[in-house]
């Protein structure tokens, strides 16, 4: 929705907030551009306008970047894009340290960390925003979870990952498994929190099931931008019938 748009219906925009989704061509292989989508109307919602925007190797790196979100791939796509990400990573690691919220799942996830060794030895780099190194394995970590966080409440999704990441000092999980694996087969956590970064191992999209994580990251990219955030009324409806769904749902 534009400035004009929402004047037309009546509606004062507070502001516009835009969002950048990075290399959707090549990490997007479990639909993670939902992710996007669901900021995209929860800011409508929220009262603000927002701006999405697309972000693929070799395109110029957009201006006044409010909120960044990444998606998974498989691991012929982070080498597609490992060049390009290592030519970001001054601008990602500033945004990340000057309060930037950002969503990276999986495959980002990874990068976003010092390293990802796959299962042949093959070193990935990652660009070291996030403080997690990832091992590649021959264990596939699949199927639905639930995660019990103290900033979200239960966090529920679907991982499929063959990479098992661990946690270092500079970063805390996102929360711990009450279903499922997370991000690795053997400490119970899964994800990973570091200032207003929420990094996670799970699909689904993840913030249709999860608005409570899609709110965070709109109210501190407002905060960050305007210096408040003016909560509006989302629509949880098909939130919660989805939550209710996945919750029913077997390992």
């Amino acid at each position: 929705m534009s400035p004009a748009e929402a004047a037309e219906a009546g509606h004062q925009s507070k502001g516009t907030l835009r969002v950048v989704q990075l290399y959707p061509r090549d990490m997007n292989i479990y639909g993670d551009w939902g992710n996007a989508l669901v900021l995209q109307r929860r800011i409508q919602w929220h009262g603000y306008t927002p701006e999405l925007l697309e972000y693929n190797v070799g395109d110029p790196f957009p201006d006044g970047v409010d909120i960044i979100v990444g998606g998974g791939g498989q691991d012929s796509g982070q080498l597609v894009i490992q060049d390009d990400l290592q030519a970001r990573a001054g601008q990602l690691k500033e945004l990340a340290e000057d309060g930037a919220p950002m969503l990276v799942i999986c495959g980002l996830y990874q990068l976003f960390g010092r390293f990802f060794k796959t299962r042949t030895g093959a070193v990935i780099p990652g660009i070291g925003v996030l403080d997690v190194e990832t091992h590649g394995t021959d264990e596939r970590l699949i199927g639905n979870v639930k995660v019990s966080t103290t900033e979200f409440g239960d966090v529920l999704g679907y991982e499929n990952h063959s990479g098992q990441t661990t946690l270092g000092s500079g970063v805390r999980p996102l929360g711990a498994v009450a279903k499922g694996t997370g991000n690795n087969s053997n400490d119970g956590h899964e994800g990973a929190r570091y200032r207003n970064i929420v990094a996670s191992y799970l699909h689904g999209s993840l913030l249709p099931k999860n608005p409570a994580i899609a709110d965070f990251l709109i109210r501190t990219a407002a905060e960050r931008k305007f210096g408040s955030f003016s909560p509006g009324t989302p629509d949880d409806t098909y939130a919660v019938l989805a939550r209710e769904h996945a919750a029913r749902r077997p390992r």
